[in-house]
């Protein structure tokens, strides 16, 4: 999270996997949208758009969705999400939908962050990827690419309801999510007594943040110094012996001297009973040998109790020298189905 690489690397274990796992997902909760419903698929394409025109906000963004929706299902899992500039003037915004700013360390560009319009699309395969990519740009003349960037989910597998993967600094990602789909819904998904708009019940805040790491700096320090640094092992297990699906209790260890005070889990999560309000569904990324790390991706009801809270936590963190944010958004997931656009016309 601008600081941050504790991304829930969900995942599948392999392509027949992946595609029974969206089948299963969708039909158990066929309400919830592409982005939260199924276990990630491993491939993606993250895309942020711009309209190409200053008028048919409303028009365009139905036909953003068609094309979307048109390619959603069995190897391919894909959603829109809407930044602020993709809304009608006159339409009732999302609350707390705005820019992203800068946070504390980042180094934004301004060719790879934010948007009108973000496209994630998601499949089993990275030629199913491109194809569904292909098609779905070819459907929207009326929006052009701002900034897009592929990613990938290593060594995917699901243990205790929580879809696991590996990021670029060698550690296992995920296990702080809920295990449950009860427990997603309850931290991203936006309710009626948040003092919304009616039209977003149902659906989810997104931030994205492109994560570039210090691989190579990263890959001087030892395995222990690593670990002390994120304050897990590489395995997921905590520095105390707790096992990777319990809870640390940090209130054991006041002095830091098990677990580092400055820590990355600890500062993200300093009290384990209570985990942030957020569900983190990221990928790696790897554009070149001097470019790569993570495509950091999280769902919450609230901003600023959900990604804002924890990344102004994370300031000054361990790991802060390893970790450079470039680009990113805040965008608005609608709830599913096509109503949201009726309230928006």
């Amino acid at each position: 999270m601008g600081g941050t690489i504790a991304v829930a690397a969900l995942g599948t274990g392999g392509l027949a996997a992946a595609g029974m796992a969206v089948q299963r997902s969708a039909a158990a909760r066929p309400n919830q949208s592409p982005a939260l419903r199924a276990a990630p698929l491993p491939h993606a394409q993250v895309i942020a758009l711009d309209q190409a025109a200053t008028e048919g906000n409303a028009s365009a963004l139905r036909a953003a969705h068609r094309a979307v929706s048109a390619i959603d299902g069995g190897p391919i899992a894909a959603w829109l999400a809407v930044g602020d500039g993709a809304l009608p003037s006159k339409a009732e915004r999302p609350r707390r939908l705005k820019p992203m700013p800068s946070f504390a360390g980042d180094v934004l560009d301004p060719s790879y962050s934010n948007g009108d319009l973000l496209l994630q699309i998601t499949a089993t395969s990275p030629h199913t990827l491109r194809e569904a990519v292909h098609r779905t740009l070819r459907a929207l003349p009326q929006w052009r690419i701002r900034w897009r960037i592929n990613g990938t989910r290593p060594e995917n597998r699901t243990q205790d309801g929580r879809e696991l993967a590996r990021n670029p600094f060698h550690f296992t990602e995920g296990y702080g999510n809920p295990g449950t789909p009860a427990g997603v819904i309850e931290r991203a998904v936006v309710r009626a007594d948040q003092d919304e708009p009616a039209w977003t019940v149902g659906g989810s805040y997104q931030v994205i943040r492109i994560i570039r790491l210090a691989t190579g700096f990263w890959d001087r320090e030892t395995p222990h110094d690593q670990e002390r640094i994120i304050g897990r092992r590489r395995d997921g297990r905590w520095l105390d012996g707790t096992p990777a699906d319990e809870r640390a209790v940090f209130a054991s260890d006041p002095q830091g001297k098990i677990t580092p005070l400055d820590a990355h889990v600890r500062r993200a999560t300093p009290d384990r009973r209570h985990p942030p309000p957020l569900v983190r569904r990221g990928y790696n990324y790897h554009r070149s040998t001097d470019d790569q790390g993570l495509i950091f991706s999280c769902f919450q009801r609230d901003l600023a109790q959900g990604f804002e809270a924890v990344q102004k936590r994370l300031q000054d963190e361990a790991m802060a020298k390893y970790i450079l944010t470039v680009g990113g958004g805040y965008f608005f997931v609608p709830p599913p189905g096509d109503n949201w656009l009726d309230a928006l016309a």
